[in-house]
């Protein structure tokens, strides 16, 4: 479960509006045959990849290993591993879906190839999609809940508050000695990522501070995906130069808002900025992703005082990440 875990990491905030599921499928000696995790909404879940992964392990067979088509994997799974499966175990973050949504339902596609056993972190909080776990037990499949369930919640905690109204990060780079100023800081990878999520999400929430002094253009190049839509966090508007790049962005919307009004925006909601956007923004943020450059430099700090939890911790180019769910209260 906790390589489950971890691979569903790599993909947070990327399956907007799905959650973050990793899954692994482990063999009768306790051979790992495949660990996987869901990339985008409208591909294929965790549990499916590393389904198709294990059966390459097995079979041989590496034909299916470039697909990530859900309806496709479905129907050649079903065809194709027949008896493979059953004295293998699947771990799943997230209980298996029961619906026909965009995919088939992956509690089917488990309990039909026969495993033997199904361990799941934690059950699905989606009344539309939950109920896998009674099915694969009505389908002779064991099945064992709440393993690593509170790492498994954490997981899909954006999920949970984005479906009830919006899930707000802020991301800060900063060098080893906490400078947060004087140009990029964070690797090209990093940067990447991030360019991938800003094509994610609802909104873009960025410090009138930044866009000033560093005339950002605010776009998702790096991914080749969509720029987002930026709100800029200002009680002055009149002040800005209209010809800052963010502003000449096509398909995009640029609006300026109050910091009264950050509490009615809703869906994924990314916030950018300095110490004093943080600052302003502390009491409304769910979770601080923090990006950490293995370099040292003068410059300036963030100053403010908060408390955090430590979920998660991984590297990117280089880049120490820090998730860190914010204490309120």
């Amino acid at each position: 479960m906790r390589l489950a875990l971890e691979e569903a990491w790599r993909y947070q905030l990327l399956t907007y509006p799905n959650p973050a599921v990793g899954a692994a499928v482990v063999g009768a000696s306790g051979a790992l045959l495949g660990l996987n995790a869901h990339k985008e909404a409208g591909s294929a879940h965790a549990e499916v990849l590393a389904i198709r992964d294990a059966y390459s392990a097995l079979s041989g067979d590496r034909s299916l290993d470039e697909s990530e088509d859900a309806v496709f994997l479905h129907e050649e799974l079903k065809k194709r591993a027949k008896n493979l499966f059953s004295d293998s175990t699947v771990y799943v973050t997230l209980e298996p879906c029961s619906h026909e949504g965009r995919t088939p339902p992956c509690a089917t596609l488990i309990s039909e190839l026969g495993f033997r056993r199904a361990v799941i972190g934690t059950k699905d909080p989606n009344p539309a999609a939950s109920g896998g776990a009674k099915l694969l037990e009505a389908a002779g499949v064991e099945v064992v809940t709440g393993v690593e369930k509170k790492r498994c919640d954490d997981l899909i905690e954006p999920f949970v508050k984005w479906r009830s109204g919006r899930f707000l990060f802020f991301k800060l780079a900063q060098t080893l000695n906490g400078v947060i100023d004087g140009g990029t800081i964070s690797s090209e990878e990093s940067r990447s990522w991030v360019h991938a999520v800003r094509g994610k999400i609802d909104s873009l929430l960025i410090g009138g501070n930044t866009v000033r002094t560093d005339r950002p253009i605010l776009d998702s190049r790096l991914a080749g995906s969509k720029p987002p839509d930026v709100k800029i966090l200002t009680g002055s508007p009149e002040t800005f130069d209209k010809d800052i790049p963010l502003f000449g962005i096509e398909g995009r919307s640029v609006d300026f808002i109050g910091r009264e009004e950050v509490s009615s925006l809703e869906g994924l909601v990314m916030a950018e900025g300095g110490g004093g956007a943080l600052e302003s923004l502390k009491s409304e943020i769910d979770w601080l992703v923090l990006f950490i450059a293995p370099v040292m430099k003068a410059g300036m700090g963030y100053n403010g005082a908060q408390s955090f939890e430590l979920l998660h911790r991984q590297s990117r180019g280089g880049d120490v990440i820090l998730w860190l769910r914010a204490k309120h209260g």
